[in-house]
């Protein structure tokens, strides 16, 4: 037994069950190491073929399968890296990351490799695979060409380079946006200066405080952090002018000051990408990344992104208008304009006002482990699948005894596990993991990602982690309705991974064009309004009773509230994305809040003080080679595609399981195994159309008389 490989490299176990205490620093480059020389080999005898003897499984196949272990051990490693960061570790990385990205980039440039691959491609035996086996050959050999596998050695060189060097800078890059975050922090011990907090947020802080050392039951405390469920109700709800002024301020300063400072590191990133991209033949990144996406062309997303904007921009102006005659009316001081950190409180008081709705009104009916369950129960009866939460341990890293056989190990205490099993057959379709609160060693925001794709007819696994509300003075976490968005959305995600049939693990679950990725994510996200499935998981911790019905019409009353402000800001993010990819020369070397406030001069609110760039700390687009750079627009463009699919649920029922099952056959279990714009058109029956999204948003023009 001492001989198996998951005892000598636990990082490359094929095991369902991770043994996390045992992926400790020191056994990341003797495992990483094995497995690049493993799949060295493996790459070696597909190039070493008798070319008169060439098969779809010792060619398209054998690659598929050349970096499984290799990927299964990386993918732990930067997973760990995201939610358990830890010095040694972390140095153990970065000294493999140029290993690992270079071996990579050199795949599509090992020209014996690319004849091999062209030999069966090109031959008359592709014709006898089935459609599945046939697109990914096709998108093989396409990915083979976009990456240069084309080009002469030269520029090989240069792009594999290139990718080495991008690997290396957005690391770290998100690096800094982690550090720089965990370096601040506002202490107050004067109660009086957090008027208007909720008693939620007051109380998370004195946690906070009290695991610091920084508090006592004699000196009461608050800490606060720039993590977001620390600092947004800050910006929500204190009354105090200057303490939300100095958050802000500190949040803008993330990955921009120091020795944290991101400034260069950006336009590194954006000089290598321009410079790939011409290599390759493109123009700009932006037509190299969307080369095969829906949009097909950076001028094609630019255009969606400027006609949004062009539909939204009179809304939006209306909404800071009317903002800022209500601080006006409230202050008796003439209307004037706003400052950044004003805009949030003073939009809370109206919104509060308005429809007579705190948000903090809600937070009792969304415990984490009632909403879970809840959405689970939605996804069973429109998907046709049970989901169980199975018993879990933690264990210190490195500790010698091994997990209890009836439990599941985990990374942290908090993280939970779950299976997947079909309703009907009973069969394992996949199990995840879930991590929901905010540590410093994690980073910001939510995602989900996949630990290991199944072969036919063997379970997927996959995680879906966030950083939401923590539980407080014994209660469970309580979740804003936002978080519960978030919630949702990440296991939209989850389920296009966990849900996927297609056989060839290259082309299953979330590995769509980026701009149809968020569609699954997106759609979910709907029933978080609907009465019907809300009663399924709004329940108040502590009497179960459902979100009243006057409560209830509040919420939905207030959903477009400057709905054309979140609407405009997601243009903002994916305008500057594309123009920053697009139009390389023109904005070269400038500073970034310069050509921030330029690119974005009518896109952002008509507000007093002009705040700091995101782009420093914008970890989407440079903290990874590629992430959602020239690609951040396909949030909206998902939004157009889940507000028209969501339709048919309206029109047949909100949980009908018929509606759940044809979007479970054509949209969750089929990932790319067809063309995507194809796929939505067998569960709608026709293309997209633009005007439900504006319906819902709320932003619809009147119609003329």
């Amino acid at each position: 037994m001492k001989n198996h490989p998951a005892a000598i490299h636990p990082f490359l176990s094929p095991d369902l069950h991770v043994c996390w205490s045992r992926l400790t620093a020191d056994r990341v480059e003797p495992d990483i190491r094995h497995a690049l020389e493993n799949a060295a080999a493996a790459i070696e005898a597909i190039c070493a073929q008798d070319p008169e003897s060439l098969t779809y499984e010792s060619t398209f196949l054998a690659l598929e399968n050349a970096t499984e272990d290799l990927s299964r051990g990386w993918g732990r490693l930067q997973h760990l890296d995201s939610v358990e960061d830890q010095p040694a570790r972390r140095e153990a990385l970065n000294r493999m990351l140029p290993e690992v990205s270079g071996f990579y980039s050199s795949i599509p440039l090992n020209e014996r490799l690319w004849q091999t691959l062209k030999a069966f491609g090109e031959s008359r035996a592709v014709e006898t695979l089935d459609p599945v086996e046939k697109r990914f050959v096709q998108e093989t050999m396409d990915d083979f060409r976009q990456s240069g596998a084309d080009l002469p050695p030269d520029r090989k060189q240069r792009v594999a380079q290139i990718e080495s060097e991008l690997s290396k800078l957005t690391k770290q890059y998100s690096e800094n946006v982690l550090d720089s975050t965990n370096a601040w922090e506002l202490v107050i011990e004067d109660e009086s200066k957090l008027a208007g907090l909720p008693d939620s947020a007051k109380a998370a802080a004195a946690a906070n405080a009290g695991t610091k050392g920084l508090a006592t039951d004699g000196k009461p405390a608050w800490r606060f952090t720039l993590q977001f469920p620390s600092m947004f109700p800050i910006m929500q709800y204190l009354e105090d002018d200057s303490i939300r002024r100095q958050v802000w301020e500190a949040a803008g300063q993330i990955g921009g000051h120091g020795k944290h400072d991101n400034s260069a590191l950006v336009w590194k990133i954006i000089e290598l990408r321009h410079e790939k991209a011409e290599i390759l033949g493109q123009e700009h990144f932006a037509d190299l990344a969307l080369l095969r996406r829906m949009a097909k062309t950076g001028a094609g997303a630019l255009e969606f992104v400027e006609g949004m904007h062009r539909r939204v921009k009179p809304a939006f102006l209306a909404d800071f208008r009317q903002l800022a005659q209500y601080k006006a009316a409230k202050t008796g001081r003439p209307v004037d304009l706003l400052e950044p950190w004003e805009t949030t409180y003073w939009a809370e008081r109206q919104r509060k006002e308005n429809y007579d709705l705190d948000a903090e009104q809600l937070r009792p009916y969304f415990p984490v482990d009632g909403v879970m369950s809840g959405m689970f129960e939605i996804a069973a009866r429109l998907f046709g699948i049970t989901i169980t939460q199975m018993d879990t341990v933690f264990l210190a890293a490195g500790q010698a005894n091994p997990a209890p056989e009836e439990k599941v190990e985990v990374w942290h205490p908090e993280v939970s596990f779950y299976e997947i099993h079909d309703s009907a057959t009973g069969r394992h379709l996949g199990s995840f993991y879930a991590d929901w609160h905010p540590r410093e060693s994690k980073r910001g925001g939510a995602w989900m990602n996949s630990l290991h794709t199944g072969a036919p007819g063997e379970p997927h696994l996959g995680l879906i982690v966030g950083n939401m509300s923590p539980p407080v003075d014994g209660k469970p976490a309580l979740l804003t309705h936002g978080e519960v968005e978030t919630i949702f959305h990440e296991f939209g995600h989850l389920l296009h991974g966990m849900l996927s049939e297609v056989p060839v693990k290259s082309l299953s679950g979330t590995n769509v064009p980026w701009d149809f990725v968020e569609l699954p994510s997106q759609i979910m996200e709907n029933f978080c309004w609907h009465r019907e499935s809300l009663d399924l998981f709004a329940r108040h911790y502590d009497t179960g009773e459902p979100i009243p019905g006057a409560l209830f019409d509040k919420m939905i009353a207030a959903r477009n509230y400057m709905s054309a402000t979140a609407f405009m800001r997601q243009l903002s993010l994916g305008r500057i994305d594309l123009e920053l990819h697009i139009h390389v020369e023109k904005w070269r070397g400038r500073d970034l809040d310069e050509i921030d406030r330029e690119i974005l001069a009518d896109y952002r609110a008509p507000l007093k003080t002009a705040g700091p760039t995101i782009l420093r700390h914008f970890n989407h687009l440079f903290g990874s080679p590629t992430g959602y750079a020239a690609g951040y627009y396909s949030y909206k463009w998902a939004e157009v595609l889940d507000a028209d699919a969501f339709t048919r649920f309206q029109d047949e029922g909100v949980l009908n399981p018929e509606t759940g099952r044809s979007f479970r056959q054509h949209i969750l279990s089929q990932g790319n195994a067809a063309p995507v714009d194809e796929l939505y058109r067998r569960f709608m029956g026709r293309d997209p159309e633009l005007e439900p999204l504006l319906v819902r948003s709320g932003l619809t023009e009147p119609a003329v008389a």
